[in-house]
């Protein structure tokens, strides 16, 4: 048998002075040696010249030549096939075949490998395709390949365990769909009729559409695994990239398996597969965003829309293949047993996820024994039951305690859990005015379907009033996403943050003083004092009065504070990758908060230019490493982009003012000096000696010289937040509708916040350095500040429970009656003019439409411009109403007149004798409603599309996919340490 070696090479002299010596010292060695190299920038070429010279490879024997670095695969073996015509028969046997044995620059042929591989072709004469068992370079130990298929979903199947060691286990010669082209030996006449190796893959998958070619032809694939290479792999594990991989070796690999799939498919499954395929990709670039590998993301979407997307250049394919099939080559159905199994996919998907879960459950161990061993280094022990001796009895080791046996047993062994849960019963039980349906004070009702809240969200137009282009808040959003989930109850979104609220902002305050409790002592904070500063923050949108008076935002943002603060503490993580995934977490937090008050963002942002200019005085090293700052600045820069379709289009409609207020029906606030001291925003907070009483705590949180650093750091904070809202007290706010001042409920929140945090601190240096050996009144004062402390939570929590005042109510009050409530729900032209006030005092006027101002569109109201031809005709309806005035009523969409309690006699004695307007009837004698019998305009409040309304949707999905992806944990594979043999 005549033998003819075609080596490719490409900046393979890292490879190639073992590779050469393998292919020369082979105990049967090649005819002919054909090295094609494809322009390497090392000395490669000079390499394989020189050694394969040396063996006595000259004159026919050797051949050598250069070809463009773009230069394919299968070109370069066609190039090579074309420099060495068909060696001249063997005499002796002249109906031997002449083999070509393909090899790669990094792949390690063994002693044998050709003499087993021409052994095996001897015994079986039918075998046209022979390939060697593939071990992985430079362990020689784990095998890679012994055989190739290909899955229903193109997936590359070598039926391997990943890392499973060679123990002659697959040692079987037998028939395969494809071997790999590292160390594949083949006829050449079966190669040649065959059309070589398709240029359309131009490095990756010829192997497979090969020897799927060939089956479909006749030809048989066998694997000898007596005949061992050992492979590098370059490309495919990135340790090389060529033109034609770059930077996207995955974008290469799966492109060349989809087109695989697609080119050799049978007829009859062309479509089907068409479509799986294209299903699966998407599914997996789903896959992929989900462990946040986000550039195989994208190449995966590439190489699907490169495949899918060109379906002229699939279906050339399939007329080449069906062209140079044999006339009685095999159908498609007996060569279906070389691909891999139907039922592969579905279990690979099924390891996937077990993988995924296998790998969040190691990273969260990971992360608690991290930890842990920062809570407890070499000596920790002690200190920790000295301070807990001094802190006072009950307190159980946390250690002995996550070591009791039973789920149940620790959770009731442990008072801290117990009293969690306490907390969180009683919670619910004081916020029981939120159970169902709630209006009332800043909460209007809620829209009837989840639909109504998405159509608001992108909407450029809203039939609101006389119809306006201010943008929707930005929380119908997430209201809408939570109102979709919950099957359309939208009711049960807003009862269930006013009913939640509490318990997660007590749930973010315990994670976030856990953290900083570190930060000021190794050994950790008491965890009663967690407690007791968990549950007094938590408190902190009720006792403010916020969740009384319904104003979600504030009670929103409080419960979101402690979390954004705990993600931003991620900043000074050591490692790279956990800082920038603290940055998109921040983002998303801070968006999330902007979207109910969007001055949480401007807090936001004066806090990092704050912290940046600090650290640009004190360390100004830091800021030169982009790690270090970035975080930060990408953390604020990026909520604008998450709040594009509000920020934006509140900008260019001149409704700016719109940032210095808080979602809800706009309150006007009556927070005082007192108010910001005391953390209260109405009269329907808790007592005000609550919180002069945290206020006195903070104030001696400042003595203890061990904590006095951190806990002036909370009152910088607190005072940049009492200087802003200073400020932002004496601002006016003009609005179309009425003249308010900006909402400071957020710092009040914040002011509450940075004081529980300071007495905290201050708290675990008083208990510290506190034992028998101190004078008594010193333990005496200890004493009573802790039973102050333990006021300031009982209180709030007791007056919750025990105070059913607010301005929440079951139902909204009657406006106009029900059967012109029921009219309005037939379209947005069947309106309602609500008229009120009377000629001496004033009339102001509004239009209800649909099922009436309902949450989210109050702010739309709020900040829409007043419509001048509107107000002159209502003016005129009022003061000398004519037939041309009602008619300009039917023109906007008005159905009814209505004229509220108590009616002016004078103004309805008008109405009463105007053509066009028939007298209706109304709930109660005090009120007077009238029926415009004019034409009514169903195309008045016609909602114009924007182009650009739709952009900026579609970047704000990219982006809060890019965000969640980002701030995702990473999950890693864990490969193996690989050892050299």
């Amino acid at each position: 048998m005549s033998v003819t070696a075609l080596l490719v090479s490409h900046d393979g002299a890292r490879w190639l002075p073992t590779v050469l010596p393998g292919l020369t010292g082979q105990t049967l060695p090649p005819d002919r040696v054909v090295a094609v190299d494809t322009t390497s920038r090392d000395d490669s070429v000079a390499l394989v010249r020189d050694h394969l010279a040396s063996a006595g490879f000259d004159g026919d024997r050797l051949v050598v030549d250069v070809v463009p670095g773009s230069t394919s695969y299968p070109a370069a073996v066609r190039h090579g096939l074309e420099l060495a015509p068909p060696l001249p028969p063997d005499p002796e046997a002249p109906d031997e075949p002449e083999w070509i044995w393909l090899l790669h620059d990094d792949s390690l042929p063994d002693r044998d490998a050709l003499l087993e591989l021409l052994a095996a072709a001897e015994g079986d004469p039918d075998a046209a395709i022979l390939g060697p068992k593939l071990r992985e370079w430079p362990s020689l130990r784990r095998l890679l390949e012994v055989g190739l298929t290909i899955s229903g979903t193109g997936r590359r199947e070598t039926g391997l365990e990943r890392g499973e060691y060679d123990q002659g286990q697959h040692d079987a010669v037998r028939q395969v769909l494809a071997v790999n082209t590292a160390g594949m030996l083949v006829k050449r006449h079966v190669l040649e009729s065959l059309g070589g190796l398709d240029e359309e893959l131009p490095i990756f998958g010829n192997d497979i559409d090969f020897g799927w070619r060939a089956a479909l032809a006749g030809h048989r694939t066998m694997v000898v695994p007596q005949s061992v290479v050992f492979h590098a792999e370059a490309a495919h594990r990135g340790i090389r990239r060529t033109p034609l991989t770059g930077r996207h070796t995955h974008y290469q690999e799966r492109r060349a398996a989809l087109f695989t799939s697609l080119a050799n498919v049978s007829s009859r499954a062309f479509a089907w597969h068409y479509v799986r395929l294209f299903l699966g990709s998407l599914l997996r670039v789903l896959g992929f965003l989900a462990v946040r590998s986000v550039g195989e993301a994208l190449d995966e979407l590439a190489a699907t829309l490169s495949v899918h997307g060109r379906p002229r250049q699939v279906l050339a394919a399939r007329r080449e293949r069906a062209r140079r099939r044999a006339g009685d080559a095999p159908r498609q159905d007996v060569v279906r047993h070389l691909l891999a199994p139907t039922w592969l996919p579905y279990r690979h998907g099924l390891d996937f996820v077990t993988d995924l879960a296998s790998a969040a459950t190691s990273q969260a161990a990971d992360v608690a024994e991290r930890r842990r061993l920062a809570a407890a280094p070499d000596g920790a022990p002690a200190a920790r039951d000295e301070r807990r001796g001094a802190a006072g009895a009950g307190e159980d080791d946390e250690e002995a305690y996550l070591t009791d046996t039973g789920l149940v047993a620790r959770f009731l062994t442990n008072p801290v859990a117990l009293m969690l849960v306490l907390f969180g019963i009683l919670a619910l039980v004081a916020g029981r005015e939120a159970f169902g349906s709630i209006t009332g004070g800043a909460l209007s009702p809620v829209p009837s379907a989840a639909g109504d809240w998405w159509r608001l969200h992108v909407a450029t137009w809203h039939p609101l009033g006389s119809g306006t282009d201010v943008p929707a808040p930005a929380y119908v959003l997430p209201f809408a996403l939570a109102a979709t989930l919950l099957l359309g109850h939208t009711g049960a979104v807003v009862s269930g943050l006013m009913l939640l609220a509490v318990p997660i902002a007590a749930w973010g305050a315990w994670r976030l003083l856990k953290v900083v409790g570190r930060f000021v002592d190794p050994l950790g904070l008491p965890r009663w004092l967690v407690v007791w500063g968990a549950l007094t923050y938590a408190l902190v949108p009720v006792t403010s009065g916020a969740w009384a008076e319904g104003r979600f935002g504030t009670v929103a943002v409080a419960s979101l504070l402690p979390w954004a603060a705990h993600a931003a503490l991620g900043f000074v993580d050591p490692e790279r990758d956990r800082r920038w995934r603290a940055a998109w977490r921040t983002a998303l937090l801070v968006a999330l908060g902007a979207a109910f008050v969007p001055g949480f963002w401007l807090f936001a942002l004066l806090a990092t230019a704050v912290v940046l200019g600090g650290a640009a005085f004190i360390a100004p090293r830091l800021l030169r490493e982009r790690d270090s700052w970035g975080p930060p600045v990408l953390a604020v820069a990026a909520t604008p982009v998450l709040l594009a379709p509000w920020l934006v289009p509140l900008v260019t409609t001149g409704s700016t003012s719109g940032v210095l207020l808080e979602a809800g029906r706009l309150t006007v606030d009556r927070v005082t000096f007192d108010g910001l001291l005391t953390g209260r925003l109405n009269d329907l907070g808790a007592p005000w000696w609550l919180g002069v009483v945290l206020g006195v705590l903070a104030v001696a949180a400042l003595l203890p010289r061990r904590t006095r650093i951190p806990v002036v750091i909370c009152w910088l904070v607190a005072l940049a937040a009492a200087v802003v809202s200073g400020a932002l007290s004496h601002v006016t706010l003009d609005l179309p509708a009425v003249t308010t001042r900006p909402s400071l409920g957020l710092f009040v929140v914040i002011l509450q916040g940075t004081a529980v945090v300071a007495v905290v601190l201050g708290a675990d240096a008083y208990l510290r350095r506190l034992d028998e050996h101190h004078p008594a009144w010193q333990r005496a004062l200890a004493a009573s500040l802790a039973v102050a402390a333990a006021v300031v939570p009982l209180g709030g929590l007791g007056w919750w429970l025990a105070t059913p005042e607010n301005a929440l109510a079951r139902d909204a009050d009657q406006q106009v009656p029900v059967y012109m409530e029921q009219s309005s729900l037939l379209g947005d032209e069947h309106g309602v003019l609500v008229l009120a006030g009377s000629v001496d005092d004033g009339i102001t006027y509004r239009i209800r439409r649909d099922d009436g101002t309902t949450v989210g569109e109050d702010e739309i109201l709020t900040l829409a411009d007043e419509d001048p031809e509107l107000t002159s005709e209502v003016k005129a309806l009022v003061s000398s109403p004519t037939p041309g005035v009602v008619a300009a009523l039917g023109s906007r969409g008005i159905e009814y007149v209505v004229l509220s309690t108590p009616a002016d006699g004078s103004i309805s004695s008008l109405l009463d004798a105007t053509a066009g307007l028939e007298q209706a009837s109304a709930e109660d004698r005090t009120t007077r409603a009238w029926r415009v019998d004019r034409p009514l305009d169903a195309s008045a409040l016609d909602d114009p599309t924007s182009w650009w309304r739709t952009g900026l949707l579609v970047v704000q999905g990219l982006a809060i996919l890019l965000a969640l992806v980002l701030a995702a944990p990473t999950v890693r594979a864990r490969r193996e340490e690989r050892g050299d043999d």
